[in-house]
């Protein structure tokens, strides 16, 4: 490894790597676990509340492996299977109708542990295109439901891109503040309306709710604000409309690449990208 590559938002060089490999060699009985937890402590990396980024230095390490760049301890145990089924009853009739018969819409911030989460994690897996397995780092999970209790949707919001260029360009940020903000911002990596509601700008309507609502969730959960909402739309499969009737700035294209693609040859579909202020001042917050 000649050059360095992000990963998690971390810069790793050659040197880097080779630390990871004596701390593995040196530490025969480590489990993955406690590696994670020794890289953390020993690369001082912690999030804005002290803690340590254990789940995204796991990610790490794996992405490292996927690489061929290190070997890890074998697993002491199998990962968690995925959700694909919920024992809680929930109406898969066809729901089609005006959104002003399913008033008032309910819209619950997901607790891990808790029922509504066991819901969530079954029909994001279950329904939305990419699946769902589980969620890294500062996150916030809704979901909607109607006036009888009945599940509409699901929205997962989670970090933020590291760098793309619109986004940054339209923020005016410089790498050093990218660097340094980048927390202040949350992506919306998974949007669902489940396939049998179909009620006309129910998307739209449930985009405007939770954008007036998940700054103070934000910061009853994690102590900082977030200014800024941002997304990445496949544009193969959807065109944004939603995004576009609850006026979020369209911004550009991406590049077709992924956050570690420093050689170019990872290629991924171009999205549109959606910004979303929460703030006017937002600027000064994240510059």
């Amino acid at each position: 490894m000649d050059n360095s590559c992000v990963f998690q938002g971390r810069n790793i060089n050659s040197a880097d790597v080779s630390r990871v490999r004596r701390l593995i060699e040196d530490n025969p009985s480590f489990t993955r676990w406690r590696l994670s937890r020794e890289l953390c402590s020993l690369w001082n990396w912690k999030n804005d509340q002290g803690q340590i980024k254990d789940m995204a230095c796991r990610t790490l390490l794996l992405k490292l492996e996927q690489k061929g760049l290190i070997v890890l301890p074998a697993r002491r145990r199998q990962p968690p299977r995925r959700v694909t089924r919920h024992d809680a009853p929930y109406q898969k009739d066809v729901i089609d109708s005006n959104l002003k018969t399913l008033q008032p819409i309910k819209i619950f911030n997901v607790k891990v542990g808790t029922e509504l989460c066991k819901l969530f994690s079954c029909l994001l897996d279950e329904y939305h295109y990419l699946g769902y397995k589980t969620t890294v780092g500062e996150n916030m999970k809704y979901l909607v439901l109607d006036r009888r209790d009945q599940p509409l949707a699901c929205m997962l919001f989670g970090s933020a891109a590291w760098k793309t260029a619109p986004r940054d360009v339209f923020i005016g940020w410089s790498l050093q503040t990218r660097q340094k903000n980048v927390n202040l911002i949350t992506n919306n990596t998974r949007f669902l309306i489940l396939p049998w509601v179909r009620v006309p700008h129910l998307a739209s309507h449930v985009l405007s709710l939770i954008s007036k609502r998940i700054m103070g969730d934000w910061i009853k959960k994690y102590n900082h604000p977030v200014w800024a909402l941002e997304t990445f739309v496949d544009t193969t499969r959807f065109k944004g409309t939603c995004y576009k009737a609850a006026n979020w700035i369209h911004l550009g294209k991406t590049q077709g690449r992924t956050r570690g693609d420093r050689f170019h040859d990872i290629q991924v579909p171009v999205k549109d990208v959606y910004f979303y202020p929460l703030a006017r001042d937002f600027r000064q917050a994240l510059v």
